[in-house]
């Protein structure tokens, strides 16, 4: 499936350049390097209302990979946890259409009310096939770099995707899924993107349904970017005004 421009009209994307695949690890390096410069933004971001927040890994990543997002959302007031089924292994770790990460966001929501899922890469398009499977147990989705609005092909990372999951990206039952993925939620979502992502094409990475939010950076690290970090904090904290 391609993504739509705002006319409504099918784009015919490609992988980003192998210029930008090249630059992610220094990009990603020089992030890190870089990142005290920014603790005046992270402590001025508003203070949450302590609702529940799920975070869910990239590709092959697990829980540890999203560390520092869960210890900042947790001191600016948010119940947030990791979603405890190890490193992302697509279907293999959430189980068929997504039994056990469904499971998973039942039990916090029976303790905490809906909750709110933040998804890195494949973990947001599965934050999304959760809120279209159980729209009941979730506030919000926040998907992060996560390219669910077009075809695999328009990554850098659809081989490693096979590879780790054991699906193939052209089989029927996974296109099928994909597009189910795509359809626009019932609950407030939020894209935040990046043109220059080395990995994944930023166009995407959001749909005209979601409200999309652009940074620059690479996709390697960019659950620690500050900017992201800052973004995701500005989300929630609108999100409970709203309400």
């Amino acid at each position: 499936m391609d993504a739509l421009s705002r006319d409504g009209t099918a784009m015919v994307l490609k992988a980003p350049s192998k210029a930008l695949w090249a630059a992610e690890l220094p990009r990603a390096a020089w992030m890190l390097a870089t990142w005290w410069r920014h603790r005046a933004l992270l402590a001025a971001a508003p203070i949450g209302d302590g609702r529940a927040v799920m975070l869910l890994p990239g590709l092959f990543n697990s829980d540890r990979s999203n560390f520092a997002m869960r210890r900042y959302l947790a001191r600016r007031g948010y119940v947030c946890v990791g979603w405890g089924l190890g490193r992302n292994l697509g279907i293999r770790s959430v189980g068929p259409d997504a039994v056990r990460l469904i499971a998973r966001v039942e039990e916090l929501a029976a303790t905490h009310g809906p909750v709110t899922l933040v998804g890195v890469s494949l973990g947001g398009i599965m934050a999304r096939l959760v809120a279209l499977r159980r729209p009941d147990l979730v506030r919000a989705v926040i998907t992060v770099a996560s390219p669910y609005a077009g075809s695999a092909r328009a990554t850098n990372v659809w081989r490693a995707f096979e590879w780790v999951t054991g699906e193939r990206i052209d089989d029927e039952a996974v296109l099928a899924r994909s597009a189910e993925i795509a359809a626009p939620l019932s609950v407030p979502a939020t894209a935040i993107w990046s043109r220059s992502d080395g990995l994944v094409a930023g166009a995407i990475c959001r749909d005209v349904s979601a409200h999309a939010i652009e940074v620059r950076s690479s996709h390697l690290g960019v659950q620690l970017r500050p900017q992201v970090l800052r973004a995701v904090a500005d989300v929630l904290a609108g999100q409970s005004r709203a309400t």
